[in-house]
């Protein structure tokens, strides 16, 4: 992977997150559901229409996939995997926790991540092979060594979903065990969080290829991600817990009980 390469990446996704921080205001505030909704979809054509012809400049033979929750396998090549507004509904509401989220997938296997914190003047990068930066210094995960000490979270799920009883009973195990479970979106907000070692494991019942990206930066720095039966994280697990090796086991126990 070439520094080039990154280093367009990240010019790419870094004018996509200026463009929406023009858009964002900490006042905004959406008066009901269809204005949200409207909110939603314009910051996500907002960030698309810089971040498509960029990319597309950048790498033309890779193709483009901009579905936040698709999950499955993809065809062989390359793909530019964007969750254009990471956390959008935190953004709608004037919230700062939202991020401008690419990964570089090669076959199945993320090989290059680019997550940018507008608002916190925050750069997570991650190439394979090449470790993970933060504002181009090293990340490395925590050393936490016992969960009863550990910064624990998992992302929501939708009303209705069908593994929300599952994911309640998993918060109240993982709250028993750890010192403090958060629940929160974006997912890559937390993935990135782990990897900069501010938190201890991140663990979600689902897999949708829109977390490769955050998924990316934990292993390059240190941490180990497996889906939840322990085997190794593919793109297209059911599910994965991604954590500082020395909870990773405690961690997966807990949600396997």
């Amino acid at each position: 992977m070439t520094q080039d390469l990154l280093a367009a990446t990240t010019a790419a996704v870094r004018a996509a997150g200026d463009r929406m921080l023009e858009r964002y205001s900490p006042a905004t505030r959406q008066p009901g559901l269809p204005e949200l909704l409207e909110s939603l979809h314009d910051n996500d054509s907002a960030v698309a229409d810089v971040l498509r012809p960029a990319l597309a400049a950048i790498r033309p033979e890779a193709r483009w996939l901009d579905d936040e929750h698709g999950s499955g396998p993809l065809p062989g090549g390359e793909w530019w995997l964007i969750d254009p507004m990471g956390g959008n509904v935190n953004a709608v509401h004037g919230m700062p926790d939202w991020n401008v989220g690419v990964s570089l997938v090669r076959d199945g296997r993320p090989v290059l991540a680019v997550l940018y914190f507008p608002v916190h003047g925050e750069l997570f990068t991650a190439t394979e092979g090449g470790g993970a930066h933060l504002n181009g210094e090293r990340l490395r995960v925590s050393a936490k060594t016992s969960l009863d000490g550990a910064l624990a979270g998992t992302g929501q799920a939708q009303p209705g979903h069908r593994f929300l009883d599952r994911m309640g009973s998993s918060f109240t195990a993982m709250s028993e065990a750890a010192l403090y479970v958060r629940i929160s979106v974006p997912v890559t907000h937390q993935l990135a969080q782990v990897a900069a070692g501010r938190m201890d494991l991140h663990w979600q019942f689902d897999n949708v290829r829109a977390h490769a990206a955050g998924v990316l930066l934990v292993q390059e720095a240190g941490g180990v991600v497996t889906d939840l039966g322990g085997g190794p994280w593919d793109l297209t697990s059911a599910g994965y817990l991604a954590a500082a090796p020395g909870v990773h086991a405690a961690a997966l126990k807990v949600l396997s009980a």
